[in-house]
């Protein structure tokens, strides 16, 4: 086999190549490491993958193997003419000596480094052509092989698939980008910006009193002051809300980090109680389940539990973690409506089940909001 490798060893570099494609899910991220494995697969000097645009010229060029200092030299990469033009046209590989040899070849752009040996490999998927694999320069040999060729037919069947699912992967994207648009905007509609057409007719009334009801046109100015504190409290739990935060892995430093920012944006202070050395030794799933809950909870708490105080308490005993999240807000009664679902609770309880332990929500009228996860210490 080329390069010194038995066949084993190919098998097991090709099987390595598509495991490291699959996991990916960014597409350009996709074509650069189906480039890079296709070149070191076959021990070719320069790879590339070129994407066909509908009117058969060349949309997009991956390339791997020329050093950045030749890449500026070269005023455009290939069109799709030539010998890339062949096999977007005929869906077949195409393996020569010499490129320039070859009929169908209409030479290099200025500043390409020179080039004789080929292989070409469309990747398919169907009928429909996603790209094609080209490689150039067979390291130590004056040509690439019949085993060359269906090594690299054999990566672009996978690179298909990988090349599909994370096409697939940034439309979904895509979708929940536009759903979460739309929920935000007829949020902002039902809500914020209502409150503001309403501040401004209680403007509009208040000036019309000013000459005559100067008491009137107070207590009216008053109801103004408060409708704009209210919006801009309103506007602060949406940035809290529309702003995640990743667990890092150090739960210490993520539940304090979440604590800063709800305060900052939902001006409600908050009391954190837990022990530095009970954070840093607890498991990662574990700790992942607790800042994930108390982010949750706390964006709950933000808009919709109008609290005046937040108190987060963990603790730990017979090899288990309990944490609770307790508001002083409105409460609500849980006979009298769906509290499973929505307000993240319903992760919450999925999320603690998941992992062996319990979730359980305390609330009522008047009363606030308590709640309580425990979770196994392992």
């Amino acid at each position: 086999m080329s390069n010194g490798r038995t066949p084993h060893d190919v098998l097991h570099a090709l099987h390595q190549a598509t495991l490291s494609i699959a996991e990916l899910d960014d597409l350009h991220k996709v074509l650069q490491r189906i480039v890079d494995a296709a070149r070191d697969l076959v021990g070719a000097q320069y790879a590339a993958l070129g994407v066909p645009h509908s009117d058969g010229y060349l949309d997009a060029f991956i390339h791997s193997g020329m050093a950045p200092e030749v890449v500026i030299q070269i005023p455009h990469f290939p069109k799709g003419l030539g010998l890339l033009g062949e096999i977007i046209r005929s869906g077949q590989a195409i393996r020569i000596p010499r490129i320039e040899d070859d009929p169908r070849s209409v030479g290099f752009p200025p500043g390409h480094p020179p080039m004789d040996a080929f292989l070409g490999v469309p990747v398919m998927a169907g009928e429909e052509m996603l790209g094609n694999l080209y490689l150039t320069e067979k390291i130590g040999a004056a040509e690439f092989t019949a085993e060359d060729q269906e090594v690299v037919e054999f990566l672009a069947a996978h690179a298909a698939i990988a090349i599909q699912n994370a096409r697939l992967y940034e439309q979904v994207s895509r979708l929940a980008i536009i759903e979460e648009r739309t929920r935000i905007g007829m949020d902002l509609h039902d809500g914020i910006i209502q409150s503001i057409y309403a501040v401004g007719l209680t403007l509009e009334s208040a000036r019309l009193a000013l000459p005559g009801a100067p008491d009137e046109a107070d207590m009216l100015l008053r109801r103004v002051i408060q409708g704009l504190n209210d919006t801009i409290r309103d506007i602060r739990n949406y940035i809290l809300d529309l702003r995640p935060h990743r667990f890092r892995g150090d739960l210490q430093e993520g539940l304090e980090r979440l604590v800063r920012e709800f305060q900052a944006n939902a001006m409600i202070p908050v009391d954190l109680q837990a022990e530095a050395e009970d954070m840093a030794t607890t498991p990662t799933a574990v700790a992942r389940a607790l800042f994930l809950t108390t982010q949750e909870a706390l964006a709950n708490v933000a808009r919709h539990a109008s609290a005046g105080h937040v108190t987060i308490r963990l603790t730990r005993h017979n090899g288990m973690i309990d944490m609770v999240v307790q508001d002083d807000g409105r409460g609500f009664n849980r006979a009298a409506r769906n509290y499973s679902v929505g307000h993240g609770l319903s992760n919450m309880r999925a999320r603690a089940e998941d992992l062996g332990g319990k979730f359980v929500i305390k609330s009522a009228p008047g009363e606030g909001t308590a709640i309580h996860l425990t979770l196994p210490d392992r």
